[in-house]
């Protein structure tokens, strides 16, 4: 999954600036919906880690079955959390 491709499918748009907030609030409903219908391990932890960024993330014990992918998701949350520091 390509950032900019979600963005597109979700947004109708690439350019974060540009995203209304009516259009951001109906992209991530899509993007929820997407997620719980969603089999693919990959698939649906790219969807997350999405929703995640819009802060509309489900939290990790309703989100992912087992602790390897919670863990997994910790893993990214940590990783971001660095990235806004420096």
């Amino acid at each position: 999954m390509d950032f900019d491709d979600q963005l597109r499918r979700y947004f109708g748009t690439d350019d974060l600036a540009t995203i209304a907030p009516t259009t951001l609030e109906t992209g991530i409903d899509r993007m929820k919906v997407d997620f719980g219908m969603e089999k693919d391990k990959g698939r649906r932890f790219a969807l997350w880690t999405l929703m995640y960024m819009f802060g509309a993330s489900p939290d990790l014990d309703v989100a992912f079955d087992n602790e390897d992918e919670r863990n997994t998701a910790r893993d990214f949350m940590d990783m971001m959390d660095k990235a806004a520091e420096g």
